[in-house]
């Protein structure tokens, strides 16, 4: 382990000797060691200018442990260049590193492979930005690159009630015309009758303009987006027993289950190739503070969470008991279906929402199937861990599981141990992390029409409206 207690001691000073005639191994593709989420301005850049101690006055010791240190350089970055490569602070860093190797090509030219090796990697980062810029000239000549936010995509969720939201998959760019004229297609109202609120923290209404940007350059809502029509009165009411939500459970149930659980699928699969396994290291060490380098993660946990409270609003909104019973099984349909499908994320989103009091409770319309027996939280989810174990890649895994399994490492497990890093704590997590990495494969293709309804789910999600619905559908005797 690294001592940090003295602060002199760096990097290229605190690996321990080798022997003289010994060669560095290359380290394998997938090996792992997640860094702890660091402030790259802070870190100790003197690489060959300070003075070395007299203990360590050694030629070819001191050459090997600068070898070392590069070494280490160049598996980090080829690991974690795309995910790094926007980061200005490791930019930073590796030029400063570069420009320290190339005084020391001086005194020790045998580094000269080292050098090439990292120059390389330099080159890569400037051909991938110079690339970025071409491809944003692509279309009409455009002066300027698009930005990571344009890019991005998020799930807008736009109120229709104080209780109920349309999830609408769009890009970080889209404007308030954009959005409300894809939620006036969803809802078939006319688009002149509807205007785009967003309801801030204090409680302020702002109507927003046509052009207004809804997400700020960190991915941040302008606030709650709320649609209502013109004399602000609700698009819908959940309580309202209106031509639209007698045709909802109607279109629900003529899809064809493969179909929706496909698309579920494809959905899913789209964001999960995105997630980077440091997204979870950022996650867990550094919540509050992530930077952005969670975006993928958290827009997967907000799926997964949408989906749950969409299965939640679809049963519960569906009047009769016949249709509620079929809808029923349709929905442990579409979750077998995911589970065919090796997407576990989406089978344990639908389980969940299947699970909950305000629908498990309505004893007339069902039983509770065995596809929920695969839920069963005992034994540390043994059922879920044995079945996601027996499961060939490519698959999806349940991630606030995963996450769970991250959180518990690093909150029992201290990272320094009398000064010294705990890198049997850092082992554990990249073996959990690295699981990210072997699930991330190709996938299957869907349809257009089931495409369309799962792009845009209306959700209620507040808890008591729900209740209430569930005790309207079967009351307490």
């Amino acid at each position: 382990p690294l001592d940090y207690s003295i602060p002199p001691l760096h990097l290229d000073y605190s690996i321990p000797p080798l022997p003289l005639d010994y060669s560095i191994p290359p380290l394998p593709l997938d090996y792992s060691i997640p860094p702890l989420p660091l402030d790259y301005s802070t870190l100790p850049l003197d690489y060959s200018t300070q003075p070395l101690p007299l203990d360590y006055n050694k030629g070819k010791e001191v050459l090997d442990r600068k070898r070392q240190v590069l070494h280490l350089v160049t598996q980090w970055t080829t690991l974690y260049r795309d995910f790094l490569r926007e980061d200005e602070h490791v930019k930073l860093f590796m030029k400063t590193l570069y420009r320290f190797l190339l005084d020391d090509l001086y005194e020790y030219p045998t580094l000269e492979k080292e050098q090439k090796d990292l120059q390389k990697l330099l080159r890569l980062h400037r051909r991938h930005k110079a690339l970025s810029h071409q491809l944003s000239l692509k279309e009409n000549g455009l002066p300027t690159r698009r930005t990571q936010r344009e890019t991005r995509e998020v799930l807008c969720h736009v109120y229709v009630s104080m209780d109920s939201y349309l999830s609408v998959r769009s890009l970080a760019s889209v404007v308030a015309q954009g959005l409300l004229q894809e939620v006036a297609e969803r809802l078939d109202v006319p688009l002149e009758e509807l205007v785009l609120l967003a309801v801030t923290y204090p409680g302020e209404k702002l109507l927003l303009k046509p052009q207004d940007r809804l997400y700020s350059d960190s991915l941040t809502a302008v606030g709650r987006l709320h649609v209502c029509r013109k004399d602000l009165s609700e698009v819908m009411n959940p309580f309202t027993d209106n031509a639209e939500l007698q045709q909802r459970s109607a279109r629900m149930l003529s899809m064809n289950t493969w179909d929706v659980a496909v698309t579920l699928t494809n959905f899913d699969w789209s964001v999960f190739n995105s997630v980077h396994e440091q997204e979870l290291v950022y996650f867990t060490f550094s919540r509050h503070a992530s930077g952005g380098h969670t975006v993928a993660l958290e827009l997967l946990l907000q799926r997964c969470n949408e989906v749950q409270l969409w299965v939640m609003t679809e049963v519960l909104m569906c009047p009769t008991l016949c249709n509620r019973v079929q809808l029923i099984k349709k929905f442990i349909k579409i979750a077998a279906h995911c589970k065919a499908q090796r997407n576990l994320n989406a089978f344990f989103a639908i389980v969940m929402g299947l699970n909950t009091a305000a629908v498990s409770r309505l004893s007339q319309t069902w039983e509770v199937s065995v596809c929920l027996l695969l839920y069963d939280p005992s034994l540390n989810h043994k059922a879920y861990r044995d079945a996601f174990r027996k499961t060939k890649t490519p698959k999806i895994p349940f991630l606030p599981l995963l996450l769970k399994d991250i959180t518990f490492i690093h909150e029992g497990n201290k990272t320094f141990l009398d000064n010294l890093v705990n890198f049997e704590k850092l082992h554990m997590i990249a073996d959990t992390v690295r699981l990210i990495r072997h699930c991330q494969e190709d996938h299957m293709g869907g349809s257009p029409e089931v495409q369309a309804y799962v792009d845009y789910l209306h959700v209620i999600d507040n808890q008591q409206t729900l209740f209430e619905l569930s005790h309207r559908l079967e009351p307490r005797v």
